[in-house]
Protein backbone atom coordinates (compact mmCIF):
# COMPACT_ATOMS: atom_id res chain seq x y z
CA UNK A 1 0.00 0.00 0.00
CA UNK A 2 1.22 2.96 -0.94
CA UNK A 3 1.94 5.39 1.95
CA UNK A 4 2.13 9.86 2.07
CA UNK A 5 5.59 9.44 3.62
CA UNK A 6 6.41 7.26 0.44
CA UNK A 7 4.91 9.06 -2.32
CA UNK A 8 5.82 12.03 -4.77
CA UNK A 9 4.92 15.15 -2.36
CA UNK A 10 5.55 17.52 -5.58
CA UNK A 11 3.21 15.17 -7.84
CA UNK A 12 0.62 14.82 -5.31
CA UNK A 13 0.33 18.12 -3.78
CA UNK A 14 0.06 19.77 -7.00
CA UNK A 15 -2.87 17.46 -8.08
CA UNK A 16 -4.58 18.33 -4.55
CA UNK A 17 -3.77 22.48 -5.80
CA UNK A 18 -5.33 22.00 -8.61
CA UNK A 19 -8.45 20.45 -7.29
CA UNK A 20 -8.22 23.77 -4.80
CA UNK A 21 -6.91 21.64 -1.42
CA UNK A 22 -4.41 22.52 0.66
CA UNK A 23 -2.79 19.67 2.41
CA UNK A 24 -1.75 19.75 6.43
CA UNK A 25 0.53 17.20 7.40
CA UNK A 26 0.02 16.25 11.07
CA UNK A 27 2.74 14.88 13.15
CA UNK A 28 3.55 11.09 13.79
CA UNK A 29 0.94 9.58 16.06
CA UNK A 30 -1.08 12.72 15.98
CA UNK A 31 -4.66 12.25 15.47
CA UNK A 32 -5.45 13.19 11.98
CA UNK A 33 -8.21 16.09 12.13
CA UNK A 34 -11.74 15.31 9.87
CA UNK A 35 -10.85 11.75 9.39
CA UNK A 36 -14.10 10.24 8.84
CA UNK A 37 -12.56 6.46 9.28
CA UNK A 38 -10.09 7.79 11.89
CA UNK A 39 -6.80 5.87 12.51
CA UNK A 40 -4.70 6.55 9.51
CA UNK A 41 -7.29 7.59 7.51
CA UNK A 42 -7.07 11.06 5.53
CA UNK A 43 -9.23 14.09 7.02
CA UNK A 44 -11.03 16.53 5.24
CA UNK A 45 -12.41 19.99 6.77
CA UNK A 46 -12.94 22.52 4.27
CA UNK A 47 -10.55 22.93 2.05
CA UNK A 48 -7.82 21.47 3.56
CA UNK A 49 -6.69 18.10 3.76
CA UNK A 50 -5.14 16.12 6.58
CA UNK A 51 -2.61 13.48 6.06
CA UNK A 52 0.08 12.06 8.45
CA UNK A 53 3.08 10.09 6.83
CA UNK A 54 1.33 6.61 7.98
CA UNK A 55 -1.52 7.61 5.57
CA UNK A 56 -2.70 5.47 2.37
CA UNK A 57 -2.62 7.55 -0.70
CA UNK A 58 -5.73 5.55 -1.88
CA UNK A 59 -7.25 7.56 1.09
CA UNK A 60 -5.84 11.10 0.18
CA UNK A 61 -7.41 10.34 -3.09
CA UNK A 62 -10.89 9.48 -2.38
CA UNK A 63 -11.24 12.61 0.30
CA UNK A 64 -9.86 14.91 -2.32
CA UNK A 65 -12.50 13.79 -5.11
CA UNK A 66 -15.28 13.70 -2.55
CA UNK A 67 -14.27 17.56 -2.57
CA UNK A 68 -14.04 17.68 -6.41
CA UNK A 69 -17.36 16.45 -5.97
CA UNK A 70 -19.56 18.13 -3.84
CA UNK A 71 -20.72 22.12 -4.46
CA UNK A 72 -19.77 25.02 -2.99
CA UNK A 73 -22.65 25.19 -0.57
CA UNK A 74 -21.40 21.82 0.62
CA UNK A 75 -17.95 23.13 0.88
CA UNK A 76 -18.59 25.81 2.93
CA UNK A 77 -19.49 23.90 6.05
CA UNK A 78 -17.62 20.61 5.35
CA UNK A 79 -16.23 18.94 8.36
CA UNK A 80 -15.25 14.98 8.51
CA UNK A 81 -18.28 13.61 6.79
CA UNK A 82 -18.57 14.33 3.13
CA UNK A 83 -21.84 13.18 2.57
CA UNK A 84 -23.35 12.72 -0.57
CA UNK A 85 -25.29 9.86 -2.19
CA UNK A 86 -24.59 6.41 -3.33
CA UNK A 87 -24.20 8.05 -7.06
CA UNK A 88 -21.89 10.50 -5.75
CA UNK A 89 -19.48 7.99 -3.85
CA UNK A 90 -19.24 5.99 -6.67
CA UNK A 91 -17.79 9.27 -8.98
CA UNK A 92 -15.88 9.53 -6.10
CA UNK A 93 -13.92 6.28 -6.56
CA UNK A 94 -14.00 6.39 -10.52
CA UNK A 95 -12.71 9.89 -10.34
CA UNK A 96 -9.79 8.49 -7.80
CA UNK A 97 -8.71 6.00 -9.71
CA UNK A 98 -9.03 8.46 -13.04
CA UNK A 99 -7.06 11.20 -10.86
CA UNK A 100 -3.98 7.78 -9.79
CA UNK A 101 -2.87 8.39 -13.12
CA UNK A 102 -1.79 11.89 -12.50
CA UNK A 103 0.68 10.05 -9.57
CA UNK A 104 3.85 8.56 -11.24
CA UNK A 105 4.48 6.44 -8.38
CA UNK A 106 0.38 5.37 -8.07
CA UNK A 107 -1.09 4.73 -11.30
CA UNK A 108 -4.18 2.62 -12.07
CA UNK A 109 -2.89 -0.80 -11.46
CA UNK A 110 -0.97 0.46 -8.08
CA UNK A 111 -4.98 2.25 -7.08
CA UNK A 112 -6.93 -1.14 -8.19
CA UNK A 113 -4.55 -2.98 -5.68
CA UNK A 114 -4.45 -0.69 -2.56
CA UNK A 115 -8.44 -0.13 -3.08
CA UNK A 116 -9.09 -3.99 -2.98
CA UNK A 117 -6.21 -4.49 0.28
CA UNK A 118 -8.27 -1.60 2.04
CA UNK A 119 -11.68 -3.34 1.41
CA UNK A 120 -13.42 -1.60 -0.90
CA UNK A 121 -16.56 -3.29 -2.06
CA UNK A 122 -17.91 -3.71 -5.23
CA UNK A 123 -20.43 -5.67 -6.88
CA UNK A 124 -18.16 -7.50 -9.26
CA UNK A 125 -15.48 -8.03 -6.77
CA UNK A 126 -12.18 -6.08 -7.35
CA UNK A 127 -12.03 -2.57 -8.10
CA UNK A 128 -10.62 -3.15 -11.25
CA UNK A 129 -13.60 -4.85 -12.68
CA UNK A 130 -16.02 -2.46 -11.51
CA UNK A 131 -13.95 0.49 -13.21
CA UNK A 132 -14.09 -1.86 -16.34
CA UNK A 133 -17.48 -3.24 -16.12
CA UNK A 134 -19.51 -1.93 -14.16
CA UNK A 135 -19.14 1.96 -13.90
CA UNK A 136 -20.89 3.60 -16.53
CA UNK A 137 -23.40 5.18 -13.75
CA UNK A 138 -20.03 7.02 -12.12
CA UNK A 139 -19.19 7.88 -15.42
CA UNK A 140 -21.71 9.09 -16.84
CA UNK A 141 -21.98 10.79 -12.92
CA UNK A 142 -18.95 12.85 -13.71
CA UNK A 143 -19.73 13.36 -17.31
CA UNK A 144 -23.24 15.46 -16.24
CA UNK A 145 -21.12 17.15 -13.62
CA UNK A 146 -17.76 18.15 -15.95
CA UNK A 147 -15.35 16.16 -13.75
CA UNK A 148 -14.41 13.83 -16.15
CA UNK A 149 -13.22 16.72 -18.53
CA UNK A 150 -11.48 18.03 -15.63
CA UNK A 151 -9.48 14.27 -14.84
CA UNK A 152 -8.62 14.09 -18.34
CA UNK A 153 -7.13 17.92 -18.31
CA UNK A 154 -5.35 17.08 -14.80
CA UNK A 155 -3.96 13.52 -16.76
CA UNK A 156 -3.05 15.24 -19.05
CA UNK A 157 -0.84 18.10 -17.64
CA UNK A 158 0.72 15.56 -15.46
CA UNK A 159 1.06 12.81 -18.03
Amino acid sequence: MLLYRDCDHTALHGLLQNLGLQVNAVAPGEVIPGSFWGDEEAGLIGSTLYVREDTPVHSVLHESCHYACMDEQRRAVLHTNAGGDSAEENAVCYLQILLSDCLPDMGRAGMFADMDAWGYSFRLGSSKRWFEEDADDARQWLKQNQLLAMADQLAHANG
